[in-house]
């Protein structure tokens, strides 16, 4: 079925009932990636979404909890080939997740050379303060015809945007990005053809409660805002946008 939206970043596992989230996105119609934090994660998930129209699953390990999860890389490696998708991986150069970089970076290496050689992997990536590094081994370990990489959530300098853009990199944005002044610079710097909607469900808020699992109806506003566009024409940049990434 022809999606109506796009969600490219969701946690659906961490809202309070994963398979009502599941639901959801299928109702809306809204294709979404449902990332996990970690590989043990991903089994429960990708049973409870194989019959779903619109929602796919990644498999992933979240720069934040690489010191504690580490060893689940062995089984990151298992699961693989179960999917096309990958997320959430990346890096994180926060305060609070600076000490185990070096170890992220180790991970995050693997995980691009292992997506390099199944060749037609879409990576939803993480890049807190650490835009240069991320894109540092991108480029030495995923050449753009090998797989292809989603920013989500990007919070680089528009320097950083065009180097990511050279790379082939596409970008995921959301509501709260799309209401602040520094992710509306960015994204006003992101060509109109590399860039997907998100919600990053459950963690960004509306009206202090989480996004309903796949409404990204207030993300397409504010983007067709950005672009001097109705919704809907937001909606089919963003699902062309869609369909070509997954065409490369």
């Amino acid at each position: 079925m022809i999606p109506e939206y796009v969600d490219f970043h969701a946690h659906l596992d961490l809202y309070p009932d994963l398979q009502e989230a599941i639901r959801s996105c299928d109702k809306r119609k809204t294709a979404t990636l449902a990332v996990t934090t970690t590989p043990l994660a991903f089994k429960r998930n990708h049973e409870l979404a194989s019959s779903s129209k619109f929602v796919r699953v990644g498999v992933g390990l979240h720069p934040q909890l690489v010191e504690e999860r580490y060893g689940e890389i062995e089984l990151f490696e298992k699961i693989l080939p179960q999917t096309r998708y990958v997320g959430e991986v990346g890096l994180d150069a926060g305060p609070r997740f600076y000490r185990s970089l070096d170890l992220q970076k180790q991970v995050f290496e693997r995980v691009l050379r292992l997506c390099a050689s199944s060749k037609d992997k879409v990576l939803s990536v993480h890049s807190v303060r650490a835009t240069k590094a991320v894109l540092d081994l991108v480029e030495k370990h995923l050449p753009q015809d090998r797989g292809r990489v989603v920013l989500h959530w990007f919070t680089g300098s528009v320097a950083e945007v065009r180097r990511a853009v050279a790379l082939g990199c596409y970008f995921s944005v959301n509501e709260q990005m799309l209401s602040s002044p520094n992710g509306l610079k960015v994204t006003s710097a992101i060509p109109t053809n590399r860039l997907l909607t998100e919600t990053d469900g459950p963690f960004v808020l509306r009206e202090k409660a989480p996004i309903p699992a796949g409404d990204v109806r207030r993300a397409i506003s504010l983007l067709g805002n950005v672009l001097s566009i109705d919704d809907h024409a937001a909606g089919r940049i963003v699902r062309s946008n869609l369909k070509a990434m997954l065409q490369d």
